[in-house]
């Protein structure tokens, strides 16, 4: 049985017992905007929670994804099915479509639609907003009861390229952002980055309801710092930064790592903020690379616990210059396998220097064939054999500090592109002359 049968099953049910059952929010409106939609939202009208738990027991396995929400699912289905809520937070089954839907954040959020007939309720101009391309909030009290709904209005204008109205733009400046859960904060964040073909948008949207300096400061610390303009004709790091998660945005499908490329180009300037300087006239950001690290650190501290992410962003941040710098010097193999092999992921490191190069004026985008070039031989060259510890204790070598070094100097024959034989037979020569073992 499919999610919709399963949801025409829940409301021949509910009616039966003089209820109603409404699709709402996103499926609601990703349907009329043709686009697909994961998540089937049930919002369940004339039936107090206790019965609806019962009927939802009569279908299947109930989840209560928190019961003090009146949200509740079914094992093996993508289904969220709730109740109304009032102005208290509290049960109201009874509260009418009208109510319910004032209580949604945006009009195009506000529709609902009958499950059993297929029937609209629009009390809020939601269809025609849609045909405007505008977000629109349905009532200013209730829109303001949850801060997210402003990183969540960014977050829409994004996905679907529409524009928010300037009532709603002014409404979101006055919320308090200050008592959200970072994980809630980069929930929106990762929408964005993923979901938009340009990011920037959302980015942008949050600089005009002057959202950004709660969760974001050095992200907005970019606005106004200057660029080289011999290598920069596009604007301050703010303009370039957008420009990056933008073009990165059109290669996060080829990532190892999607999330990961995005907030790397989100990040990977963080550093300017703190090491642009101006010499005879000449803007310079010598070190921005490692200058960053820092404010990347607690960027990510104070919206994740995520240790992949953390590790990852920070590490292509620190590389990010690498890529192009050894690219456009025509770098020898023993270089950029060194380069790659610190990398926690190169062929994104790849995408992102690239992204960097195109995320300017003028666009840079000579480097992509000579490093996906040495990347390829890079991935050859470790997918062969290689020395191990085993080889070396084969050899007569304990192990120890001194194994570990003469392991260390393998690794580099190994990444200067020499056979498992060879870099045996000259890691054993380093023990004997100059680690001064007898083997």
């Amino acid at each position: 049985m499919t999610d919709l049968e399963t949801a025409k099953q829940i409301a021949q049910l509910v009616e039966a017992q003089g209820g109603r059952a409404y699709f709402v929010g996103g499926c609601v409106r990703d349907k009329l905007l043709g686009c697909p939609c994961k998540d089937i939202d049930i919002e369940i009208h004339g039936v107090p929670g206790e019965k609806l738990r019962e009927l939802l027991g009569e279908v299947g396995t109930v989840l209560e994804h928190g019961r003090s929400f009146g949200v509740y699912g079914l094992a093996g289905r993508g289904l969220d099915i709730s109740l109304p809520r009032d102005d208290n937070g509290c049960e109201a089954p009874n509260i009418g479509t009208f109510e319910a839907a004032r209580r949604r954040d945006l009009s195009l959020n506000s529709i609902m639609e009958n499950v059993l007939t297929g029937q609209l309720t629009d009390h809020f101009g939601g269809r025609e907003d849609i045909e405007r391309k505008l977000l629109r909030r349905v009532d200013d009290d209730t829109f303001a009861s949850d801060p997210l709904r402003a990183f969540r209005t960014a977050q829409l204008a994004a996905r679907y390229g529409f524009s928010v109205e300037e009532e709603t733009l002014d409404l979101c400046r006055k919320i308090d952002v200050s008592q959200l859960a970072g994980e809630r904060v980069m929930g929106e964040i990762s929408k964005a980055l993923l979901r938009s073909e340009r990011p920037s948008v959302f980015f942008e949207e949050l600089r005009k309801m002057e959202q950004l300096s709660c969760w974001m400061p050095e992200l907005e610390a970019l606005i106004g710092v200057p660029q080289n303009r011999y290598y920069h004709q596009e604007g301050d790091v703010w303009v370039h930064t957008m420009m990056v998660v933008d073009e990165a945005a059109k290669r996060r499908d080829t990532a190892h790592f999607p999330l990961g490329l995005m907030m790397s180009a989100l990040c990977h300037d963080f550093g300017k903020a703190v090491a642009t300087t101006e010499e005879n006239g000449v803007v310079h950001s010598y070190g921005h690379e490692t200058e960053g690290l820092p404010l990347v650190r607690s960027f990510l501290a104070r919206l994740t616990s995520d240790k992949r992410l953390k590790r990852y962003v920070l590490n292509m941040t620190q590389l990010h210059m690498d890529p192009n710098k050894l690219a456009k010097s025509r770098s020898k193999l023993k270089r950029t396998n060194r380069m790659f092999d610190l990398s926690v992921e190169p062929f994104d490191l790849i995408q992102l220097s690239i992204c960097d190069g195109l995320g300017k004026l003028p666009q840079n985008d000579s480097s992509e064939q000579f490093l996906m070039e040495r990347y390829e031989k890079f991935c050859r060259i470790m997918e062969r054999p290689f020395v191990s510890g085993k080889d070396l204790i084969e050899a007569g070598i304990s192990p120890g500090e001194e194994m570990a070094q003469i392991l260390e100097y393998a690794h580099k024959l190994r990444l200067a592109g020499l056979e498992k034989e060879n870099v045996l037979r000259q890691s054993l020569a380093y023990a004997r002359s100059v680690l001064k073992m007898k083997i």
